[in-house]
């Protein structure tokens, strides 16, 4: 599923973001950003979604990260080269709760 399509207020959220923080590039990658997965940590607070295979730690060496900062939760999106692969989403049950909808 693509971030557009299943959460197009929170994907207009991430754009408008990251272009705060100068990050154009990224943010016109966020309404075609497929969704792979979303975290499985158990923690009723974490809605955090995957675009990328691997597991978190085993990023490439051209790995970085970018804490946004939104009006309610936590962000972070992690990126490699110049691809966003995982966004942490902490904080946001409206988002956590159609993420677990989307992928049980």
């Amino acid at each position: 599923m693509l971030m557009s399509e299943g959460f197009p207020d929170f994907s207009k959220e991430l754009q408008s973001l990251l272009c705060d923080e100068g990050e154009e590039s990224l943010a016109e990658q966020v309404p075609a950003l497929n969704i792979l997965d979303r975290c499985r940590c158990g923690d009723s607070y974490c809605a955090t979604i995957y675009m990328y295979k691997g597991k978190r730690g085993n990023y490439q060496p051209d790995y970085r990260s970018i804490s946004l900062h939104p009006k309610q939760g936590m962000i972070v999106l992690d990126v490699i080269e110049v691809k966003i692969v995982c966004i942490e989403v902490l904080y946001r049950d409206p988002v956590r709760e159609k993420l677990v909808k989307i992928i049980p």
